[in-house]
C-alpha cells in the first residue's frame, strides 16, 4: 500500500543510521558544514596578498561544474555594486577583450579541470592579471611557479570531497579574493549573518526534524519522479543555478532553472505541450520581497498561469533580511531538498559515473588535440 511505502521512505529520510547505508560518502556532512566551509575561505583569503600592477577594467571567471558557479551567484548577487562587468567562462577560450586590465580568476577544486588549465595559459599570454582557486594538482603549480595570488582550498569541511559540495569555498574563496583585488566590498558581521542563517535552516531541515515540519523534506516527496523547475528572479539566479546541478547530480534528476522577467516573454506559450507537461513538470517558486517590486507582482502572476495549465506549482518564500543570506538560506534548503531525493530514490548522492566515463572516454579521444 502507498502509505506502508511512505511510512518506510520516511524512516529512511528520520533515521541517520538509515542515511548512512546509502549515504557512504558522507555528503550530508558537507551539507551540514556549509557555514564552516564559509567562515574557514573567509579567514584564509584574508591572509592572500594582491596588489594590480594595472587598473582592472573586467573581471573573467574561468570555472566548470561546482568551480564555476560562485562566479554566477556573485555576478547577480553584487550586480548592484560592481564597478566593472564581471563575465564566466565554461569553456576552453577566454574572452577576445582579455588584456592586461583584466583580472583573470582560475577556479578548480581539483586544479586539474582541462578547460581551466587551457584558460590560464591563455590569460597568460594574454597578460592578464591572474587570481587562482584549487585544493592543488596543476593549478596550484602554475600559480607557485608564476606567484599569482592563490587561494589554496583545505577541503577540511567537506567530509564527502564532492567539489560541487564546497560551495561554500568555491563562492567564499572567490567572495574573499575579488575583495582582496577591491572588486567587491562586503564585512565580518555580513559573514557573521549569512552563517547565522545557514544554521538556522539546517535546524528547520536536518534530519531529526521529522516529516512535514521539515520543509526539505516535504519537499522531497512532491519532487519525487517530477522534474522540478526552479523559478526565480534577479539576486537569486546563480543560486538557482547552483540548486539545479546539484539536483542534476546528487538527486539524478533532469532539474531546470528560469528567471522572471525573461521566461514571460516566451515560455508563458510553451506550457500546453506536450500534454505529459501535467503529470511530469512542477515549478517551484522562490519568493522574495527583496526582489524588483514589478518582479514580486510577476511572479504572482506568472504563477497563476502555470496553474492554469494545470501544472503543479509551488511557492516558496525566502524569509532572511538580506540578499545575500537570502542567497544561502536558498542553497542550503534546496541542497537537503536533492539530498533527501536521493535518499527516497534509495541511491548514494556521491558518484557521478556518466560524467566519469564521459571524461574518460573523452581523454582516449581527443589526446593530441
Amino acid at each position: 500500500m502507498q502509505i506502508n511505502e511512505d511510512t518506510t521512505k520516511n524512516l529512511i529520510l528520520d533515521s541517520r543510521e538509515e542515511i548512512a547505508k546509502l549515504d557512504i560518502e558522507n555528503m550530508m556532512g558537507s551539507i551540514e558544514e556549509l557555514g564552516n566551509q564559509i567562515n574557514h575561505s573567509w579567514q584564509d583569503t584574508k591572509l592572500i596578498e594582491f596588489t594590480a600592477r594595472a587598473e582592472i577594467k573586467n573581471v573573467v571567471v574561468s570555472g566548470m561544474g561546482g568551480s564555476g558557479l560562485g562566479a554566477d551567484v556573485i555576478k547577480h548577487l553584487f550586480k548592484d555594486e560592481l564597478k566593472v562587468p564581471l563575465d564566466f567562462v565554461h569553456d576552453y577560450t577566454l574572452p577576445g577583450f582579455v588584456n592586461e586590465n583584466t583580472l583573470v580568476l582560475l577556479s578548480s577544486y581539483s586544479g586539474t579541470t582541462e578547460e581551466v588549465v587551457a584558460c590560464a595559459e591563455q590569460a597568460k599570454q594574454k597578460n592578464a592579471q591572474i587570481m587562482v582557486i584549487a585544493a592543488g594538482g596543476t593549478l596550484e603549480e602554475i600559480a607557485n611557479e608564476n606567484h599569482y595570488a592563490f587561494y589554496k582550498i583545505d577541503p577540511k569541511f567537506n567530509p564527502s570531497n564532492q567539489p560541487r559540495m564546497a560551495i561554500g569555498y568555491t563562492v567564499f574563496g572567490m567572495i574573499g579574493l575579488l575583495a582582496r583585488a577591491g572588486i567587491i566590498s562586503i564585512t565580518d558581521e555580513q559573514i557573521e549573518a549569512v552563517v547565522k542563517t545557514i544554521q538556522r535552516q539546517i535546524e528547520d531541515c536536518k534530519v531529526e526534524v521529522m516529516g512535514e515540519e521539515n520543509p526539505a523534506k516535504a519537499l522531497a516527496f512532491m519532487l519525487l519522479d517530477r522534474k522540478p523547475i526552479f523559478v526565480v528572479s534577479d539576486f537569486l539566479e546563480g543560486a538557482a543555478h547552483v540548486s539545479t546541478n546539484q539536483h542534476n547530480e546528487n538527486a539524478k534528476v533532469f532539474a531546470d532553472y528560469k528567471i522572471v522577467p525573461e521566461m514571460d516573454h516566451h515560455l508563458l506559450e510553451g506550457l500546453r505541450y506536450p500534454l505529459s507537461n501535467i503529470s511530469t513538470h512542477i515549478f517551484i517558486f522562490i519568493k522574495s520581497m527583496l526582489y524588483h517590486p514589478k518582479n514580486i507582482i510577476r511572479m504572482q502572476l506568472t504563477q497563476k498561469i502555470v496553474d492554469d495549465n494545470e501544472i503543479d506549482t509551488l511557492a516558496i518564500p525566502m524569509k532572511a533580511q538580506t540578499k545575500i543570506e537570502q542567497v544561502f538560506e536558498m542553497l542550503i534548503m534546496f541542497g537537503f531538498t536533492g539530498f533527501y531525493l536521493a535518499m527516497l530514490e534509495g541511491i548514494n548522492p556521491s558518484p557521478i559515473p556518466f560524467v566519469e566515463s564521459f571524461k574518460i572516454d573523452l581523454k582516449k579521444m581527443t589526446q593530441g588535440i
